[in-house]
Formats: C-alpha cells, structure tokens, sequence
C-alpha cells in the first residue's frame, strides 16, 4: 500500500441470465476459487455448504439471529457516525442481545451478491446496512459501501473459519478506482464466520488501527431460515 492513489481500470463480466442459471444449478464455486482447494477442504462441511449456494433466480438467502456482544472505543464511535456518509457500514452502537437479519440475493447487473444488514436497537429504528460484493478487483473480490466507496477482500481459512480481511480501501469513480492512501484509511478491517454446530455461525466485525488500536468489535449469532418454497 502507498501513500499515492493509484488509478486502476475495472472490468466484470455479467453473465448472461442462461449462464446464471446453469451456474446456480452446479452451485456457486466463487468463493471456492478464493481460498484455493486446499483452504476449502479445511472448512466444515455447513460453511462450504453457505458459501457454495447461489442466490440465483429471484431467491434469497436469510439468516436470522441476535448481536451476542458489542463493544468499540470512543475513536471507532465516532467513525461509525461518520461512516453514515457512506451507508454507515458500522454500527452505531453497542447494544446486545438485540435481533438481526442477514439476507443475501443475486446481484445480474454485476454478477456479485446485494447483502442486506438489518441490526436492532434498543432504542429507534433498526439499523440496515447495504452493500455490494463483486468478484472483481485486484484480489479477486471488493464489497461496494456507499458513495462509490469499497474495500478490496482477501479470503483465508484459519482455525476452521472463513475470513474476510481488508486489502486496501478504495473510491471508485465511474471506471476507475482510486486507491486510498493507507495512512487515510480507517484500519484493517477482519469479517469471520465460523460454525458453532447445530446450523448456527457466529459473524464477526472486527476494526483494527494501527496507531489507535481496537475501534469496533461486533459478534451476531445466526442461523438459516428457510425460504418460503423451502418450508415444509
């Protein structure tokens, strides 16, 4: 990472909707890709299973749950209220044991995954969070925020779990990306799911500076609801 932005191009191919489907019939193998078939095989068999379903076809993924523990500094406060400038991917808050929801669908016009956040609060509206995943960039992978704002992913496999670190952030300007310099950026940031048992996962957030330390820490416990045609 430098401390200039480089400008870099992107291109994604969308699939055509008879190749979408034919995909979605043989599973979704992105991710797959991402950790190699040596970090895959050291997953366990429910994550491979989430994370080898395409919500393809108009359907929709859910998980539903609760935040088991929250907490961040007065510095990772204030960053999740000005991250509200850009679709606050953050939360605003530390309450617990408090519902959550997940849903995950297809994204045709990129060939990525639309996720949809909705967290409880003990007081107010709930909180959503909207973005975008795109099997695109130079890792392979980019979550889109809001205001043309991303984060590069890099996947690894550590300890069983399947985690989501920040490479670089980035400002993405019609075709090209503007990379943010590091000393800009906001930390390194670390999404996990690891299995529980039972068809439960936790999902943490975690946000780590270098100079100012732990900002956010955010745990959900899940499960995996099933769809409406799925239902018995």
């Amino acid at each position: 990472m430098t401390g200039t932005c480089a400008v870099t191009a992107t291109r994604s191919a969308v699939p055509s909707p008879a190749t979408a489907e034919a995909q979605a019939a043989l599973g979704d193998i992105r991710f797959r890709r991402l950790v190699g078939e040596d970090g895959w095989d050291r997953l366990p068999e429910a994550v491979r299973a989430r994370f080898a379903r395409r919500a393809a076809s108009g359907r929709t993924i859910l998980y539903a749950g609760s935040i088991v523990e929250a907490r961040m500094s007065r510095i990772g406060w204030w960053l999740a209220q000005a991250a509200r400038l850009v679709g606050a991917p953050l939360p605003l808050g530390c309450d617990t044991q408090v519902p959550a929801v997940v849903s995950v669908t297809e994204d045709p016009s990129t060939g990525g995954q639309c996720w949809t956040r909705i967290y409880g609060r003990a007081r107010g509206f709930p909180q959503a969070i909207h973005s975008a995943k795109r099997f695109a960039g130079p890792t392979g992978l980019e979550e889109y925020l809001g205001l043309g704002f991303g984060i590069a992913l890099v996947l690894r496999v550590e300890d069983g779990a399947l985690h989501f670190d920040s490479d670089h952030y980035f400002l993405r300007c019609g075709a090209f990306r503007l990379r943010i310099p590091a000393w800009l950026a906001p930390g390194h940031m670390r999404v996990s799911h690891a299995d529980v048992g039972d068809g439960r996962f936790t999902f943490v957030l975690s946000l780590h500076h270098p100079w100012f330390g732990a900002l956010v820490h955010q745990v959900g416990l899940f499960h995996e609801r099933p769809e409406l045609g799925d239902a018995a």
